[in-house]
Parts: structure tokens; C-alpha cells; sequence
């Protein structure tokens, strides 16, 4: 009997056992809306014609661009983040644009249900760069 009722406790505290908290931002997005603030103007990324794809994963990030029909315009960039609530900061260590190279860029986030948004200023005086952005990404893994 006390076998049995031990067994019981011991099967119903490894039942109960809390699943380790996943991170939400890991995970395979697609881009699907993209609005740049620049110099009072406000310009809306046409997707009709391009893929871009971000893939993060526990500490690190990579994002692909390419157009639906060829190689022109293609560029990538991948590095590391941290995530403290909705604060997102990306530190950019591999790009073909060594102006940005190694560059941090802070964000906040918000994840509802399949959908990532993504917010922040992109300064970087040395690449001449001042904007605002919105990103929009679906999950699709």
C-alpha cells in the first residue's frame, strides 16, 4: 500500500511538472508588410514580387531576401540577439554592408498568435541611415 501511494506521488509530480517555457520568437517568419519612416515620408515595401524570410532560433538570427524571379536585389545579413520582454536587440555580424557590420539595432516586439511585429528607429549615422520601421512577420515554422 505504501508502494502504491508512493508511486501514485511520484507519477502525479512528474505529471504536474511545469514544460519548460519555450522563447515565442523562435522560429521560421515571413515578412508580410513592411512601412519605412524616412525624411516626413512614409513608404510601404511592395512583397508582390520578393520573398524575405527571418529565421531565429534560441541565440541567433538570419534574414534572406530574394526576388521571386532571379538573383538581382538578393541580400542577407544574420547575427545575434537578446530578448528581454518586448525589448529585441540584434547585433548584425554578418552582412556584405560593412557600414552596419556589427551594428545593434533595438526593437520592440510584440507576438500575437502566428504574427510577429517589429518596431524601432534604425540609426546609423557612418551608412547615413535615420528611419523608423514596422515589420510584420507570419510564422510559417
Amino acid at each position: 500500500m505504501k508502494i502504491s501511494v508512493l508511486v501514485i506521488l511520484v507519477l502525479t509530480f512528474f505529471c504536474c511538472q511545469q514544460q519548460p517555457k519555450t522563447n515565442p520568437i523562435v522560429g521560421t517568419w515571413k515578412l508580410v508588410y513592411a512601412a519605412t519612416n524616412e525624411n516626413d515620408s512614409i513608404t510601404i515595401k511592395d512583397l508582390s514580387n520578393t520573398q524575405f524570410i527571418k529565421i531565429i532560433n534560441e541565440t541567433h538570427f538570419a534574414f534572406f531576401n530574394q526576388q521571386n524571379d532571379g538573383n538581382e536585389n538578393y541580400y542577407s545579413g544574420a547575427g545575434t540577439y537578446t530578448l528581454t520582454d518586448n525589448d529585441y536587440e540584434e547585433t548584425l555580424s554578418f552582412t556584405s554592408v560593412e557600414a552596419i557590420k556589427n551594428h545593434r539595432f533595438s526593437f520592440n516586439i510584440q507576438i500575437k498568435e502566428d504574427s510577429l511585429i517589429q518596431s524601432g528607429v534604425e540609426l546609423i549615422k557612418e551608412a547615413g541611415i535615420d528611419r523608423t520601421i514596422v515589420e510584420k512577420y507570419i510564422r510559417i515554422q
